[in-house]
């Protein structure tokens, strides 16, 4: 059994940002699942670097609107979309004053990471749940990338788990490098909550969240790990093996064809042929 619909939940798309290894994969891993005749949908962040007027962006009036909520306050979500022409390739851009606008990626201008990360993670990963319940848009299979999406799996699986859209759906998380120092904070259990979705699931962790932890926490909730990176967290990958979810582990740089086969093999896991 195939699964035909792919969302990818990623933090970096070239050419929107600079080249790394998780913009060069969210640039091209979407493009070569669409080749091989899956329908796909990406979203990343609309950070603060990405020149609107240069790469087109423009707002998405009947998508946005709406306000989330964390930690008591109140954050309007903008969906901002643009095209990449050559790949054939739509991307949504989750947007915010507080969280993106005139801000950089994980850090500022002088390399400081942001203390609310967290809360931007939490902000990014309901928007895209929130906007593609809008698109009325059924994936088979969530593909998440980087730490802006970690929180993602812990979301679909409970606070969205009986949403059309995503009840029936399955979650891949992967694992790159380590990307953050800083701790997601103490705050990060009460910012987190959100319907079924409860602090208590940090428990297991400690007080602050530590970056390793945050990643423990998305294979969690995830039903097929992928090392996407040769620096990997190999704690991450063990925790997942652990706890019985299936891991890929890295394919170098020709990874399309095993990605796709993998989002076969979770998507028809417990399901009749």
């Amino acid at each position: 059994m195939k699964a035909k619909k792919i969302l990818f939940i990623t933090q970096e798309i070239m050419p929107y940002v600079p080249e790394s290894e998780l913009s060069l994969m969210g640039r091209k891993l979407p493009q070569a699942i669409q080749e091989k005749s899956r329908e796909i949908r990406t979203f990343m962040p609309k950070w603060g670097n990405i020149n609107e007027r240069r790469n087109q962006l423009h707002e998405v009036i009947r998508l946005s609107g709406m306000n989330l909520i964390i930690d008591e306050t109140d954050h309007p979500l903008i969906i901002k979309v643009a095209s990449i022409q050559a790949a054939r390739m739509q991307v949504y851009f989750i947007d915010n004053d507080d969280y993106f606008m005139k801000r950089q990626m994980a850090t500022d201008e002088n390399g400081k990471e942001y203390e609310d990360n967290s809360e931007r993670a939490i902000f990014y990963a309901r928007g895209v749940l929130e906007t593609v319940k809008k698109l009325r848009w059924t994936p088979d299979v969530i593909h998440c990338h980087g730490w802006m999406s970690a929180v993602v799996p812990l979301y679909i699986k409970t606070a969205y788990k009986d949403e059309p859209s995503f009840r029936d759906a399955k979650v891949v998380y992967s694992v790159f490098g380590d990307e953050l120092q800083l701790p997601m904070g103490t705050n990060f259990g009460n910012c987190i909550q959100f319907r079924e979705a409860d602090k208590s699931v940090l428990d297991e962790f400690s007080p602050e969240c530590t970056f390793e932890e945050l990643n423990k926490l998305a294979a969690k909730f995830s039903d097929g790990v992928i090392a996407s990176s040769e620096r990997a967290n190999r704690n991450v990958l063990d925790y997942a093996r652990e706890k019985g979810i299936p891991v890929l582990e890295y394919q170098g740089d020709d990874y399309a064809s095993a990605y796709a086969d993998f989002y076969d093999q979770v998507w028809s896991k417990d399901k009749e042929e």
